[in-house]
This record gives C-alpha cells, structure tokens and sequence, in this order.
C-alpha cells in the first residue's frame, strides 16, 4: 500500500528573522524538525530577499541542494548545481525614474542595488547603510554606478522616515515602475512590478512538481505576505511586523526560540 502524501507538500521559510537566528545560524532543534518534515516527504524550500551569492554559504551550511526563491521572488537558483534556472531583472531606465519619483515625493534617499547572477554583486551609493554589515558590498560614488549592469532590485533608505511610511510613500510614487516590498528594517526594495515571494514560491512548486497550496510558509515581515496567499497555509514569528501576524492562519515563537521548529513538531509529528 502506497504512503499517502504529507498534508503539506512544501515547507518554505524566510531566513532572516525567521529560519536563521541573530547569528546567521539555524539551531540543532531546527535542523532537527527539517529532518523530521523531509522523513515525513515534505520538501524544503527557502524562500527569501537575499540574492544567490548571500546564500550560498548558507546553504552549504544547511547542506541544502533544492531550488531556492532568491531576491524576494526575482531568482530562482539551483543549489544542488549551481546554476540559475531564471531570472527577472528590473529595467535600470525604470529603477532610476522610481527613484526621481520617491525623491520627488519625500526628499533625498539612499540606494543600493543587487546585480543579477550568480555572482551579482551588492553596490551601495554614498550614505547608505547596509542593514546587515555582515553581508558584502561595495562602494560607488554616485548613483549612476548603481546601474553599471543588470539588477534585480534597488534598496531604498530615508534619513528621517519610518520604513513603513517610506514603503507607503514609495508605492504611490512608482505606480507600475516597480514593486515596492518592506523586507526588514531598514530595508525598503523595489523590484521587477509584479514579481514577489509569492510568484517566487509558486515558480518553484510548479519546478518541484507539486501544488504551491500545498506549501506552510513561514515568515516575519511584509514581504512575506505574497508569499502566505500562494501558500495553503502562513506561519508568521511572534515578533513578526503587525501586518503579517494579521494575515497569518497562525503565529508561533521567535527565530530565536526556535519558531518554525515548534510547528513542524507539531505538523509532521515529533519523534
């Protein structure tokens, strides 16, 4: 008699904040529940803002070879060999007019941009901070360097506004020049209009061979919402942005105190 199915299919989560703790780590328990959802036939699949090359150390970490959802929905990279199987970059002409927009709305900001590929590299322009100084980047000195080669997003900054009041304050700048996504703090994207987490996360069921509804999805910050309407079911961390604890089915503990590992537990029965 054939093993029926596990009730869900996919198991995708976001890293920071959610899979990965303060560190860049994923606990034992974690690792352990992974396991315990991969023995049950669920597949692992992570989906998240970072581009191909600030994953790939981590993955190797996580030993994880499947397809994996990079720069918010923008990538779709291969793992297990290395290769990018698509991509979607933002048209740079576009980029930068939603930044005369943004600008032209709320004063002066601050970007970045992640280059496409496999080896893109992160560029940052005078007076911006990266969110995560642990990641790599490299210095331009003006804007117009930003737009050197291809790019899959632009990081946007403010001197003075909230990250929710810039991310309102950009989408009604832009309009159709671009998706505007909250990913964490200090960090307001933009990225090719109507590409996300969730097309991201239903580009890589349909890779895989099974139903995205089929995915519990994890997550902590708006970003995440695209993805949570793709799933069947949407996790989000106790300490997870206001809007995304409203949209979830429910909510379980932090990064830190081993959240997706509570739930898997739970779901794919702990042994």
């Amino acid at each position: 008699m054939s093993t029926p199915p596990p009730a869900h299919a996919l198991v995708a989560t976001d890293l920071d904040g959610t899979l990965l703790r303060r560190d860049d780590t994923v606990s034992p328990r974690t690792r352990a529940a992974l396991a315990l959802a991969a023995r049950a036939g669920a597949r692992h699949l992570v989906v998240t803002g970072r581009p191909v090359p600030g994953v790939r150390r981590l993955l190797a970490g996580l030993d994880y070879r499947g397809p994996v959802v990079c720069g918010q929905g923008t990538q779709l990279y291969d793992a297990g060999t290395g290769r990018m199987i698509r991509t979607v970059t933002l048209d740079r002409t576009a980029a930068d007019a939603a930044l005369g927009k943004i600008e032209a709305q709320v004063g002066p900001v601050f970007a970045a941009v992640d280059q496409d590929g496999t080896d893109g590299r992160t560029l940052i322009e005078p007076g911006y901070v990266l969110p995560h100084p642990s990641l790599p980047a490299q210095r331009t000195s003006q804007r117009a360097e930003l737009w050197s080669a291809p790019v899959i997003k632009v990081l946007v900054r403010h001197p003075r506004l909230t990250d929710d009041e810039l991310a309102g304050a950009a989408r009604s700048a832009v309009g159709t020049l671009a998706s505007v996504t909250h990913s964490g703090p200090g960090t307001v994207e933009l990225q090719p209009y109507g590409v996300d987490k969730g097309s991201g996360l239903s580009l890589a069921a349909q890779f895989l061979g099974v139903d995205a509804r089929s995915a519990i999805a994890f997550g902590d910050m708006p970003n995440d919402l695209p993805m949570f309407r793709a799933a069947g079911h949407g996790v989000a961390m106790a300490d997870a942005h206001p809007d995304l604890r409203a949209a979830a089915d429910e909510v379980t503990s932090s990064n830190e105190d081993d959240g997706v590992a509570e739930v898997l537990e739970r779901v794919f029965g702990r042994t």
